[in-house]
């Protein structure tokens, strides 16, 4: 889980160093700025440049209870609203404190790093009895800034900088003017609250314009959010007391029609002999300012060229990971890459951005020496994404062996600390894999983290079979693979297992926990003791995806070591012991074995390195552990297959959910052959289907829920799908080709795109700011590739059919011309009437904040998200929303009010889950 407790790794942010890379050809020349983090104003020697200063001199409110990821529905600004004048002499509720209140205190940084505990407050007591669920805490910190102008020049009013700001686990901040007036909206960013690196400052437009002749001051507001997942338990520092630790750094940068070298977003592969181990390479840039499309690129020397994809596009202050794809013709053994990148302007102005990557040669692997081999491939055909691989020892004789994929535990950059490849020892005859989950923390191996993993795994098969030299080398096309993985890898371990058993052969969770509630419980939630609770049930089956516990059924006969640490601090071993009784709950001769290892804590370099495992590992790789099935002979006789949302989970011994009956409530279908009958039992089931060449069960006689159902003349069919209507089950003649596979369920689905995801905006000025903060929080948290285009422009390509495949995010109400056009086709139980948003018929009144899910109008298996607000406030709440992290519990649509900034989702008015093909799903939903 926290590995950066377990690794002793260390935080790299320091105040007021420089975070951009080379400039680039320009038409204007650039500017350098000053930057300092101190009291004093910049001195003569920076007369010529704009300045900014941070005070050292931090006020400070809190601590007061919060569970993890409820500051995404409160105020980050809670308990004050920062459109009134502030009291300091005020005291505010908080159950964490001596008598019940508290109230403003002082803290100091040193070099933009800020520490702040309380250690007034009896934390042992709360531990006592909450657990650490009592260490979570939100605390809203405020500090000034002075900007001033260049003394003794004249300065063109239309360049005035803007903010580089900045935050390292802190999970929001905002920048304020000196005075606000009533109804102000601040404006909030999120901070980098992983620590993840490469990450973006954020772009902030000053709130009024500084003075061109005097300085002006603003102010800087933080929400810090202690997180036991993120910061870890104090003991394990030898504290009693938690302690937030923020650091900052602020810059000022003319927003020029320039673009910018970005070296943290580049991705290259090593070149084995000369050759890439990959034919994808991505070149990180930024648009320090202005609309910028990248129309081609040319390498400058080398048998080999390079290849532009989808010409993409860069707003005002975006960060992008170019695309290319690199074409050889023959071996290149130069020690970098150089390139040419040609770019236009929206104004037509022409750039070339000279490139230079540094690109690692290796000798091809042997017997005695493989290092990790840094691979690339093109992540949901739009984004360069690079991976590990680690050669087996020997190349495969007579049958191909399948992959090991490893899991890398949160926060663990695998390209900078080499710990977890080292971990695994290298394999006989397989591959070791170990891919990113797109960042050191991602969404946990859900979602598009997941969708990484198992990409890794199709792309190394491609790179093996692109170059015959390299073909003895190969696994077998769409193999099954060994997964294992530690702490929050392991987690992923349980997770994807369990979502995709027919892809595996046996799994090795180690130092795994169970489920992210379970890990730190949500007993001292705010928003519990105003919400009803069937509308919390609403919410939280946004969460019932992740819940590894409830999908054990799925692997009730996979082969499973399961690993833990004794006397671990971090995840607590009671969450392998627990998942390994709930399994054996579902099968007691399940092939698992436990193996705690007494009095080791959350990392040991044996977890793995043993002959225990290796053993496993061995006999799991030859198909030949006990009662071991492999994917088509032998398959158990009988199993539960357990669904949430059926997009999300693929088949388990060939059988698969379609369709929920209840969309949002969990479905189960069980299986069992008793005496030539084939028994299927279903709950909350609507439409499955089966193949045929996965089950190899006996197919004389079906019973579904105690109905007998005529296989004849089927049996050779590649896939068998059972439909129910009118109570009775149908077999479908033609498939899955009429039946809409569920892919809604919770709006966190979104980040799974087969494309970029495309932003709309109203037009090129209205939300561009929201539009650019999700870009950089998507690049950030996700390197996911953002494109953002105007409502006019959308509906132009939507129409010609050139929208692309991309899942969409839509901002603004009504005032949105592509939001009209959307619910115009009438595809789910939305209507717009006359600027008023109907949901399932109700009326959905003005300045409340609405997000929902909707059909992509173009591609069937893709999704629109439209952030319907129709005022400056609930946008801000709205934007909050997006489940940019996991735990955010944002079902397929909700309606926020202006409560939830004080009593989080007490504050949500109503919420729900789509029935299928989009209709109203009553049972679901709560108005």
């Amino acid at each position: 889980m926290f590995q950066r407790i377990s690794f002793h790794l260390t935080l790299l942010a320091v105040a007021g160093v420089s975070l951009f890379a080379t400039t680039v050809m320009a038409s204007e020349p650039q500017h350098i700025f000053h930057t300092s983090n101190s009291n004093i104003i910049a001195d003569s020697t920076t007369s010529s440049e704009w300045t900014v200063s941070v005070s050292d001199d931090w006020d400070v409110l809190g601590p007061f209870p919060i569970h993890a990821r409820e500051q995404h529905f409160l105020s980050p600004s809670y308990p004050i609203d920062l459109s009134e004048e502030i009291n300091f002499s005020a005291q505010f509720s908080s159950s964490y404190a001596d008598g019940g209140n508290v109230g403003w205190g002082k803290a100091k940084s040193i070099n933009g790093s800020l520490s702040v505990s309380f250690p007034d407050i009896r934390w042992e007591s709360l531990r006592a009895t909450e657990g650490w669920a009592a260490f979570q805490h939100h605390t809203l910190l405020r500090t000034v800034i002075t900007v001033s102008p260049p003394s003794g020049s004249d300065i063109d009013p239309k360049y005035i900088p803007e903010l580089q700001v900045s935050v390292v686990q802190g999970s929001f901040f905002t920048v304020l003017p000196s005075h606000v007036g009533p109804g102000f909206v601040p404006a909030w960013y999120a901070g980098n609250i992983y620590d993840l690196s490469g990450s973006m400052p954020q772009t902030v437009q000053l709130p009024e314009q500084p003075s061109l002749t005097t300085s002006t001051t603003y102010y800087l507001y933080i929400s810090g959010d202690y997180e036991i997942r993120l910061f870890g338990d104090p003991s394990s520092r030898e504290h009693q007391v938690p302690e937030l630790q923020i650091t900052y750094a602020l810059e000022l940068e003319l927003p020029l029609q320039t673009l910018l070298v970005q070296a943290t977003h580049h991705i290259v592969p090593d070149f084995v002999d000369g050759w890439a181990f990959g034919n994808t390479v991505g070149v990180g840039l930024r648009s320090v300012g202005g609309w910028w499309t990248i129309t081609r690129a040319e390498l400058l020397s080398g048998s080999a060229e390079v290849q532009v994809l989808s010409e993409p596009h860069l707003a005002p202050s975006q960060t992008r990971i170019i695309p290319l794809q690199l074409t050889q013709h023959g071996a290149l053994m130069m020690t970098e890459l150089e390139f040419l990148i040609y770019a236009t302007s929206s104004f037509g102005m022409q750039s070339t951005i000279h490139v230079t990557i540094p690109i690692k040669q290796r000798q091809e692997w042997n017997t005695t020496e493989a290092d990790a081999i840094k691979a690339t491939y093109l992540f949901s055909a739009s984004t360069p994404t690079a991976f590990l691989v680690k050669p087996p020892v020997y190349e495969d004789s007579g049958s191909t062996r399948p992959p090991i994929l490893a899991l890398h535990g949160a926060g663990l950059d695998i390209f900078v600390h080499d710990l977890w490849p080292k971990a695994l020892p290298r394999q006989q005859y397989s591959w070791t894999i170990f891919p990113t989950g797109r960042t050191a923390w991602g969404l946990d191996w859900h979602g598009p983290s997941a969708d990484d993993a198992w990409s890794t795994v199709s792309a190394l098969y491609n790179i093996l079979d692109r170059r015959p030299e390299w073909h003895r080398w190969r696994y077998a096309e769409n193999t099954r693979v060994l997964i294992l993985g530690h702490s929050n890898g392991g987690q992923g371990t349980w997770y994807m297992a369990a979502r995709y058993p027919d892809r595996v052969l046996a799994a090795i969770p180690a130092a795994a926990y169970i489920k992210s509630q379970a890990y730190v419980p949500l007993t001292l939630s705010r928003s519990a003791h105003y919400i009803d609770p069937v509308l919390r049930s609403i919410l939280e089956t946004s969460l019932t995806p992740d819940d590894n516990d409830l999908f054990l059924s799925n692997l009730a006969h996979t082969p499973i070591l399961a690993i833990h640490g004794g006397n671990d601090d971090n995840v607590p071993v009671w969450h392998t012991r627990e998942a390994v009784s709930v399994l054996k709950t579902w099968n007691p001769n399940a092939n698992i074995i436990y193996k705690e290892d007494p009095g080791e804590k959350h990392w040991y370099p044996s977890v793995f390195d043993n002959g225990i495992v290796q053993d496993f590992i061995h006999h799991a790789l030859e198909g030949t552990l006990p009662n071991q099935t492999s994917q088509v002979a032998n398959p158990p006789t009988s199993f539960t297959l357990t669904v949430s949302v059926p997009r999300e989970i693929s088949s388990l011994n060939g059988w698969r959910i379609i369709q929920l009956a209840v969309p949002g409530r969990l479905a189960r279908l069980s299986v069992a052959m008793d005496d030539g009958t084939l028994i299927v039992k279903t709950r909350n089931v609507l439409a499955f289907s089966i193949n045929p060449a996965l089950s190899s069960m006996s197919m004389g006689q079906l019973l579904i829920d105690n109905i007998p159902v005529d296989l004849h003349g089927q049996l050779e069919a590649s896939q068998l799908t059972f439909v129910l209507r009118h109570h009775h089950w149908h077999m479908e003649s033609d498939g899955l080709d009429n039946i809409d596979v569920q892919s809604s369920g919770r709006m966190l689905n979104i980040l799974t795109s087969s494309g970029p995801l495309m932003i709309v905006c109203p037009n090129r000025t209205t939300h561009l700011s929201a539009a650019l903060r999700l870009a950089r929080d998507l690049d950030t948290y996700h390197k996911l590739s953002v494109e953002i285009m105007e409502a006019e422009s959308a509906i132009e390509h939507e129409i010609n059919g050139t929208l692309g495949s991309g899942n969409l995010v839509i901002l603004g109400g009504a005032t949105n011309a592509f939001t009209k056009h959307l619910l115009a086709a009438g595809r789910a139980a939305l209507q717009l009437q006359e600027g008023t948003l109907l949901l399932g018929g109700n009326a959905v009144r003005s300045g409340l904040a609405t997000l929902f899910l909707h059909p992509h109008p173009i591609n069937p298996a893709g999704l629109a998200l439209v952030l319907f607000a129709d005022d400056e406030r609930s946008l801000e709440r709205a934007l909050r929303l997006f489940p940019i992290r996991t735990g955010i519990t944002v079902p397929d649509w909700l309606v926020v009010s202006d409560e939830a900034d004080k009593i989080g989702t007490g504050g949500v008015v109503s919420a729900g889950v789509w029935g299928n093909d989009w209709t109203w799903n009553e049972p679901m939903s709560s108005f």
